[in-house]
């Protein structure tokens, strides 16, 4: 039955293989459960709800990854478009997250509209697949810059980034840290990847899942031992499951379709509208892109099959994920994690949206692993993503220009959209400028592309 509906012998895959998949992908990115409804309280939402929502969300849009498009893509609430709804559309512009959740939902409709008519899936094909490539890359570079922050490796500092002192820490901070409770996490974080990157040298079956795990026991051990004292006011908590309050799930009662449009004004709305669009445009189209050009997914073309069906998943989750009360719901870059441990269908998918479903229960034990369990993970993963910088041809300069600012702007502007408008805005203008563009054949549909993000950054 398995075969009939993943077609797992065509894509030279198992159930096991696949399972484990899931559940690496999960492990990767079950962080969301904890900091969305963080930062959505921060907008003055129900933090139990909006736990639930972020659950449910996840695990709708997940399986409709899995029904529309087989493939091993997993879907939550996005980072930095959470951040956006709190604290640019409810903080700094004063709208309620009624209002905020309206806007999303607005924003949803319109990619169903626009997955309908083929738009993203031209943009998709539009792009050269050098600079694709590159996407992948500079993802690479981005979620390994993300673990290394989650596991305060690399912080703040004069020099904008430092390597983590406690001195530093403090200062930076204005707290008074020591070694028994952030240093040692830090500690443990890059004992974590040394211990990764040998089961990944070994070949071990599932070497990033079970990083994750050795890492999060050995945090525990050094809690039972008293070398790790969890301090509650520097974020530091017990790594033990906490199953003090039962088995239950938070009520969604207080957000649960509770979008508003009462008090809009058109012409702002309009603007967050746009900018949830575009945001979840790019980064979806990135991890697509990055994630689907490592698993060898991409056909001789560079199309990535099924792609409408990927699109229309990420379209409709984000509609849902407002009703149910979350901000826009996107393809999670983590799906690399599970694409990296031999992921190549919707069984991966599946299997990550049933953990998503059975976090709702179990949700002590998820909410237990650290930020500095599962910072090797994406560390190790970016390494994975970083090898398909081989396949970029440096040797011409109007495709190796291009991808060097792609990459390098996903990390340093800490956004993959913001890395592929870099990428589309000169490889146009330096093609164009060269009199290469008629001899690489560039579409229409780039140059328009480049039109629209250089207009975004005098609009926006």
């Amino acid at each position: 039955m398995l075969e009939k509906l993943f077609k797992l012998k065509e894509n030279n895959t198992t159930v096991k293989t696949e399972v484990l998949a899931g559940i690496t992908t999960f492990m990767t990115m079950a962080y969301i459960l904890a900091v969305n409804p963080s930062i959505l309280a921060a907008a003055g939402m129900d933090q139990g709800a909006v736990f639930t929502a972020t659950a449910l969300a996840a695990c709708l849009g997940t399986m409709l990854m899995a029904i529309f498009a087989n493939y091993p893509f997993a879907l939550a609430p996005g980072m930095g478009l959470n951040a956006y709804f709190a604290y640019t559309v409810v903080i700094g512009m004063g709208y309620s997250w009624q209002i905020a959740l309206a806007a999303v939902f607005v924003e949803g409709l319109v990619f169903i509209v626009l997955s309908v008519t083929n738009v993203r899936e031209a943009i998709f094909n539009a792009i050269p697949l050098n600079l694709k490539s590159a996407v992948s890359v500079g993802i690479g570079l981005f979620i390994a810059f993300i673990g290394l922050q989650n596991a305060k490796i690399v912080i703040g500092g004069s020099t904008l980034v430092q390597l983590f002192s406690i001195e530093g820490y403090n200062e930076l901070n204005g707290v008074k840290a020591s070694m028994n409770d952030v240093g040692i996490t830090v500690l443990l974080a890059v004992i974590g990847v040394i211990i990764t990157a040998i089961l990944v040298v070994k070949n071990v079956k599932g070497n990033i899942l079970w990083g994750i795990l050795i890492t999060w026991i050995l945090g525990i051990l050094c809690q039972i031992s008293g070398l790790y004292v969890p301090n509650a006011e520097l974020g530091m908590f017990s790594l033990l499951p906490d199953f003090s309050k039962g088995i239950s799930v938070p009520s969604l009662a207080p957000i649960f379709g509770k979008l508003s449009f009462s008090g809009i004004n058109i012409g702002q709305f309009i603007i967050v509208v746009f900018a949830f669009l575009f945001v979840d445009i790019f980064d979806t189209l990135g991890t697509l892109i990055g994630v689907s050009t490592k698993a060898g997914m991409l056909d001789q073309e560079g199309k990535l099959p099924k792609i409408k069906g990927a699109l229309m998943a990420d379209a409709v989750a984000t509609t849902a994920g407002a009703v149910l009360g979350t901000s826009t719901v996107t393809t999670f870059v983590e799906s690399a994690s599970g694409v990296s441990e031999g992921g190549r269908t919707g069984l991966t998918a599946v299997t990550t949206a049933v953990l998503f479903g059975a976090s709702l229960l179990l949700s002590p034990i998820f909410l237990a692993i650290p930020s500095f369990a599962t910072a090797p993970a994406l560390i190790v993963v970016g390494f994975y993503m970083l090898t398909n910088v081989v396949n970029i041809d440096f040797a011409d300069f109007t495709e190796g220009l291009p991808c060097f600012i792609c990459i390098a702007a996903m990390p340093f502007f800490y956004s993959i959209s913001e890395g592929i408008a870099m990428g589309v805005i000169t490889y146009v203008v330096i093609n164009l400028v060269a009199g290469k563009a008629k001899e690489k054949k560039m579409s229409l549909l780039m140059i328009i592309l480049a039109v629209l993000f250089v207009g975004k950054y005098f609009l926006l």
